[in-house]
């Protein structure tokens, strides 16, 4: 939680027990969660959370183009298409650093 945890730690220990929660396996595996919570965050615009959900739905085993497809979908169903647009332009240029790092 860094800073603002240490912080005013009482709200941040709020969040946890959703983030626990979405967390747990029931019928979905990591992969297709990931790419949900990556789709969700490019319609939100969070740049952390961005980052967060690329590298794990990568490390879960999704592909670029899996998570190329999840994007269209996001981007389709955006209350802000545009700018949809350009958050998954990031993040498939950060897939696309990723798969030559590899």
């Amino acid at each position: 939680m860094g800073e603002p945890g240490n912080r005013v730690p009482a709200r941040w220990q709020a969040a946890r027990p959703c983030s626990a929660q979405a967390g747990k396996r029931e019928r979905l595996d990591a992969r297709p969660r990931e790419m949900i919570a990556l789709a969700m965050a490019v319609t939100t615009r969070r740049d952390g959370c961005i980052t967060v959900h690329a590298g794990d739905a990568l490390q879960a085993g999704a592909t670029c183009d899996e998570i190329a497809e999840a994007l269209g979908v996001a981007v389709a169903v955006a209350p802000s298409a545009g700018s949809a647009m350009v958050y998954s332009a990031r993040v498939m240029d950060a897939g696309d650093e990723h798969s030559r790092a590899a």
